[in-house]
């Protein structure tokens, strides 16, 4: 079962469990706009040291504007298959409704200054996926909130 993360419970996973570069896990977080479990997926990134916040990514798995739910692919091939990115060299989340890929190293800036993650290397979706506030404590992972 997936970790459901709450305000009073919000581990969703232990460092030991995201150690490698590019693993993951999913959870569901609690919109308070909306009051719904959304579906999440945290990344390790490739870079640092596993016990910084920085490390890593969590972003909801709800398309932003849409009713498809992103996926997380470390299938290099089925990037190049399906959505026909042949530039892959590492995995990307892709919205496999509007073929629209996401890179979880890259960042671009929203209206009004704002930086964040997932900047859009391929297709035509508006943003880039909704981030998950994450923080890090005695070697547990916290999601706080959705952006």
């Amino acid at each position: 079962m997936l970790p459901h993360a709450d305000p009073d419970h919000p581990v969703i996973a232990g460092l030991a469990e995201l150690s490698k570069p590019w693993s993951s896990a999913d959870f569901f977080i609690r919109d308070f706009t909306t009051g719904e479990n959304v579906p999440a997926t945290i990344v390790r990134l490739p870079s640092g040291s596993p016990s910084s916040v920085a490390d890593y990514w969590a972003f909801s798995r709800k398309a932003p504007y849409g009713t498809c739910l992103l996926e997380y692919i470390r299938d290099l091939n089925k990037l190049r298959s399906e959505y026909d990115f042949r530039a892959a060299n590492h995995p990307l989340v892709g919205n496999p409704c509007s073929h629209t890929l996401y890179d979880p190293l890259k960042t671009t800036n929203l209206p009004g200054n704002i930086w964040i993650r997932g900047a859009i290397v391929q297709g035509s979706d508006v943003r880039p996926p909704l981030g998950v506030e994450i923080r890090i404590q005695n070697k547990q992972i916290l999601a706080i909130r959705t952006e």
